[in-house]
């Protein structure tokens, strides 16, 4: 137990206290994935509040060992990626919003207005192009890209071959920048 992370130790410890550290040290990676995945910020939110409420739930069942051989990280994110899935069949049923209808950033008072304007603008255009991309291209490229997972990670999340991770990247990146190129 001497290579455990500091949040790895903080959950053995306490799980409570852990729990918070564990938040802290992994939302922001989780809440961007959510947001690239769903290009909502609502949705986004929502998933990212779905993500730790399991994530906890989980953790209160699991013994010291299961703890300590978490890799907290990937775990979180594939805990995202089952609750974005569900949502997705869910949502299958429906017609899709359209998302450029909504802004997917919030306002920070320290950010001028030349670049919030900026930001927002690049924002709502890479939330367009990723929803245009199907949604096993999007997960791969927002895991791979947004989220910094390597692809033997992301091929453990979507359960698929790392071959086809490397597909669903170069693929999805390529129809990218045709999109982008189009507008």
């Amino acid at each position: 137990m001497d290579c455990l992370d500091p949040v790895q130790k903080a959950l053995l410890d306490d799980l409570d206290a852990g729990f918070a550290e564990l938040y802290g040290a992994h939302r922001d990676v989780v809440f961007s994935t959510a947001l690239r995945l769903s290009g909502r910020w609502a949705d986004a939110e929502d998933l990212t509040a779905e993500t730790f409420l399991r994530a906890y739930r989980a953790l209160a069942g699991y013994d010291r060992e299961r703890v300590a051989a978490l890799r907290t990280r990937p775990w979180l994110l594939t805990i995202l990626m089952n609750i974005w899935r569900n949502c997705a069949r869910a949502r299958s049923r429906k017609p899709p919003p359209d998302l450029r209808e909504e802004p997917v950033d919030v306002v920070d008072a320290r950010e001028g207005v030349e670049d919030a304007a900026v930001r927002r603008e690049t924002g709502e255009e890479l939330a367009g192009l990723l929803a245009l991309l199907p949604d096993e291209q999007r997960a791969a490229v927002v895991l791979r890209h947004v989220a910094d997972l390597p692809v033997s990670e992301i091929a453990t999340m979507l359960r698929i071959p790392q071959g086809t991770v490397k597909s669903h990247v170069s693929r999805g990146l390529k129809r990218l920048r045709a999109l982008g190129g189009a507008r």
